[in-house]
This record gives C-alpha cells, sequence and structure tokens, in this order.
C-alpha cells in the first residue's frame, strides 16, 4: 500500500503551478495557487519541519534589521 502525505502532494503542486509562464495565468489561477499555498502554510506550520522554517526566517529577520541599525 502506498500512502503520499497531503503536504508533499500540495508542494508539488504549487511547484509545478508556479513554473507556468506568468502572461498564462487568469486571476482565477493566481487565487487558486494562493489558496493552495495558504492551505500548505497552514499543514506544515505546526510540524517540525514548520518550525525550523520558522526559526531560519526569525533568525534571518533578526539579522537583516540588526544590519539595518
Amino acid at each position: 500500500m502506498v500512502t503520499i502525505n497531503v503536504a508533499v502532494l500540495l508542494a508539488i503542486i504549487v511547484v509545478v503551478r508556479l513554473r507556468r509562464r506568468t502572461q498564462a495565468r487568469s486571476r482565477l489561477d493566481e487565487k487558486m495557487t494562493v489558496v493552495i499555498v495558504l492551505t500548505l502554510g497552514v499543514l506544515i506550520g505546526p510540524t517540525a519541519f514548520g518550525k525550523t522554517i520558522l526559526d531560519v526566517v526569525t533568525q534571518l529577520v533578526e539579522g537583516l534589521s540588526q544590519a539595518g541599525q
């Protein structure tokens, strides 16, 4: 039996959708991509991987804010 993680499936869909040319996207297509990305964020957020991403982004923002002072 093969199982696939929903977050992995959504990540693949996002990559495929974002590789398309910008001119070929309609407003509905752009809205659908936003909904898929938000759903992916909700699925990844509470996981260990999501917390790691949050830590990396937090350190990056703190480093940039200190460099600007």
